[in-house]
């Protein structure tokens, strides 16, 4: 029998349970907690400078590698600060473990110093959350938490621990539990064979069919098995923000991102479609526009693993609630046991159209210019080219992320990450960071802006520190690119405070954090000086490039249309 306290439990679990990052900072309530660390050398704790990367750096590496990425934050402020980062891994299915100090239960309640109501706080945004109410049952609880954010729809847990629960003088029998036991949840381990069934044929009898593939997708494991779907029936396959990779962007049945800044190819598709194959997919208002006029003409068979996306936005003909990846496996082998292809002349027909609508002009064509300024896309299209479309590519929140989910061609999954849901500015940095930690020989690189870069900018000391040279791509317009994308379209032209008349020289800045700036002005430098950034292996590298500052995100959807009614440039709409 091994007697441990209540800190020693934690850190043992994290061990056993083969954890190897936590990210997070210390304060008075966690501290049994970070001595137990110190005498644990298989655990690397990675140090932040503030609470919010902590779980940005556990989100990255969550959707990176499909593990749940480990937080460990005090109380009071430690903990609200982390709120950020749980409702960003919440929105998009995230899966993470939260482990926060508390006052000594005897002073809950009692207002006392850093003391805050964590479960209560974070209770809308986290899939479950537990308060340890005595040492003893911190292994069960700890594996009960992992087993809630990594199985069916994964999310973030939040363990809230008050500091009694950890004192270093009582000692607890310690057995690490092999099983989580929880009676009322049972996530669905496979689909139900008659809708699959079902599925396949209307997909076998469809005239204009389209997969419309998500999130889902990407952390269920299931790009094989879609690819394998959309290669027998030829089928075109659009992918919303969150999905990017889970079918090759390079391919020719991909048809670009959809929604709202979706291609115009896509988005006609996807509203002249009879059948839609939603797979892992939510029907986000980012992806449909208006319900009451979303692909009117078409029938709808929507896969999820969670039974409340399906039908809560649009109606499923066909539900199907299952993990992904089995679904689409058993959805394959009975499309080869029924043995009948789709007719060669419909799928031709369907395929003449989609080309008509991609033309000669790719999914997303722009204005080059005259080359006398370096355009947004233009950045994007040459981060592509330099990484060979193989970086790991993690973005903040605007006209960048835009362009970069435009523009990269993502072949594989878990290579983007961004916040779908949510939409959080500086989020990128500390998620480019947890990726690099992971995966240090793969090239990761930021995509962000001048306001979203500044949200988190403290994190360049993280970086020295731990030695995450990821390479920072700045598209520097002066101004919050998409706010003041709106207010040309929505507002006349009225900026209220998008534009950003004082800025930091991010050279110099870069440069006194310990790392390499670069400022790009003139096109003819942008290759030579990318190349020359991913060529320094062992250096963060921040690339301060002066993007066009009139450049605007196209298409655009018009609000409350159906997907085909798209802004397509400042005067040309469909």
């Amino acid at each position: 029998m091994e007697l441990l306290s209540g800190a020693e439990m934690v850190v043992r679990f994290l061990r056993d349970e083969g954890v190897k990052y936590i990210y997070g900072y210390p304060g008075g309530a966690v501290l049994h907690i970070y001595d137990a660390l110190f005498k644990e050398k298989s655990i690397e704790h990675i140090l932040v400078r503030h609470e919010q990367a902590a779980t940005h750096m556990a989100d990255g590496y969550a959707r990176a590698t499909g593990k749940a990425g480990v937080v460990l934050v005090t109380s009071g402020p430690g903990a609200t600060n982390a709120i950020t980062g749980i409702a960003t891994a919440f929105m998009d299915s995230i899966p993470m473990v939260v482990i926060s100090g508390q006052v000594p239960s005897n002073m809950v309640g009692t207002d006392a110093f850093q003391e805050t109501d964590m479960i209560g706080i974070s209770r809308p945004i986290v899939k479950h959350s537990f308060m340890i109410k005595h040492p003893s049952e911190i292994p069960d609880v700890m594996k009960k938490a992992f087993h809630l954010a990594e199985s069916g729809r994964p999310g973030p847990v939040v363990i809230d621990i008050p500091k009694d629960m950890t004192n270093p003088a009582e000692k607890f029998e310690y057995v690490y539990p092999k099983k989580a036991k929880l009676r009322s949840y049972s996530p669905a381990v496979r689909g139900h064979s008659g809708q699959i069934r079902k599925a396949a044929e209307l997909l076998l009898a469809a005239k204009r069919p389209i997969i419309y593939a998500g999130g889902g997708v990407v952390m269920g494991n299931a790009s094989v098995q879609l690819t394998e779907l959309a290669k027998m029936l030829n089928l075109p396959v659009t992918n919303t923000l969150m999905g990017l990779g889970c079918y090759p962007g390079s391919d020719r049945q991909f048809v670009g991102m959809l929604g709202m800044h979706g291609s115009y190819t896509a988005n006609l598709a996807m509203h002249h479609s009879d059948v839609i194959l939603a797979v892992g997919a939510r029907f986000d208002d980012r992806v449909i526009n208006g319900a009451a006029k979303f692909c009117p003409n078409a029938k709808i068979i929507h896969i999820d693993i969670d039974p409340a996306s399906i039908s809560k936005t649009i109606k499923a003909d066909i539900p199907i609630v299952g993990p992904v990846d089995s679904v689409l496996t058993e959805m394959v082998a009975i499309v080869k046991e029924i043995g009948q292809a789709p007719n060669a002349e419909t799928v031709a027909s369907w395929w003449k159209q989609i080309d008509e609508w991609r033309g000669n002009r790719g999914l997303f064509p722009y204005d080059k210019g005259d080359g006398s300024i370096i355009k947004p896309q233009a950045a994007i299209e040459m981060l592509c080219e330099v990484t060979k479309g193989e970086a790991y590519v993690a973005s903040d929140v605007g006209q960048h992320q835009m362009f970069a989910c435009q523009y990269y061609r993502f072949n594989k999954p878990n290579r983007w990450l961004n916040s779908g849901g949510l939409g959080t500015m500086g989020f990128g940095l500390p998620a480019a960071m947890g990726v690099k930690l992971n995966f240090p020989d793969a090239d990761v690189a930021c995509v962000t802006g001048e306001g979203s870069i500044q949200m988190n900018i403290q994190e360049l000391s993280t970086c020295l520190q731990y030695d995450l040279p990821v390479k920072i791509i700045n598209l520097n317009n002066g101004a919050l690119g998409m706010v003041r994308q709106w207010q040309d379209m929505v507002y006349n032209s009225r900026y209220s405070h998008s534009y950003m008349e004082s800025l930091p020289d991010f050279v110099k800045l870069a440069e006194a954090y310990g790392h390499v700036g670069m400022r790009i002005t003139d096109l003819k430098d942008l290759k030579p000086k990318m190349e020359e950034a991913f060529a320094m292996k062992d250096r963060l590298v921040f690339l301060d490039i002066a993007v066009d500052t009139s450049e605007h995100v196209y298409p655009m959807q018009i609000k409350d249309g159906a997907m085909r009614d798209m802004w397509l440039s400042k005067t040309e709409r469909t």
